[in-house]
């Protein structure tokens, strides 16, 4: 767990990683990162195998710009992690973009994520045809479906729950 695209990391590391990666053609790797602005300016140097996946974090609206930065790559998919989800996004674009995985923050202190933004990011990736899969609502207070089986379950990812209206959200590309 870190960010392959840490301002310490060397390009010639972070081939490296690349080149294992690739080798190992039979796993699917998925690399997150907040720091957008470094994996767009390295993609050039960087080759991305199918298996290979990249994406980048998006919090509120003010991170909006990741995505285009990630749009700029030669990601075989790109996704978007939208978590924690602290604000609305109501000018999401997801042309070139391959999925869309949305969360609350956990733990102590976990700031609250409102159903309505997770609604609108559902059903704006329905209407383009882009998977959409739900992780958690991360405390049971941000959870509107007090019938969740799943808010039960204290730990993992099922911290407060994680059915959306009523049914699971897993799709991938």
């Amino acid at each position: 767990m870190s960010d392959l695209y840490h301002e310490k990391l060397p390009l010639e590391a972070i081939q490296c990683v690349f080149k294992v990666m690739q080798q190992a053609y039979w796993h699917r790797f998925q690399i997150l990162t907040k720091r957008s602005g470094r994996l767009r300016e390295l993609s050039p140097h960087l080759f991305c195998a199918q298996n290979i996946w990249q994406g980048v974090s998006v919090e509120n609206s003010a991170c909006l710009f990741r995505i285009d930065d990630l749009r700029q790559t030669a990601a075989a998919v790109k996704f978007l992690s939208l978590e924690p989800l602290l604000g609305p996004l109501p000018n999401l674009k997801l042309h070139a973009i391959d999925w869309v995985i949305v969360g609350s923050e956990s733990g102590p202190g976990a700031r609250a994520m409102d159903p309505g933004w997770v609604r609108d990011i559902r059903e704006h990736c329905i209407a383009t045809g882009i998977p959409f899969f739900f992780k958690q609502w991360g405390a049971l207070s941000n959870n509107p479906d007090r019938n969740d089986p799943t808010a039960t379950t204290n730990g993992g990812a099922a911290k407060g729950g994680r059915m959306l209206d009523g049914r699971f959200w897993n799709k991938i590309p």
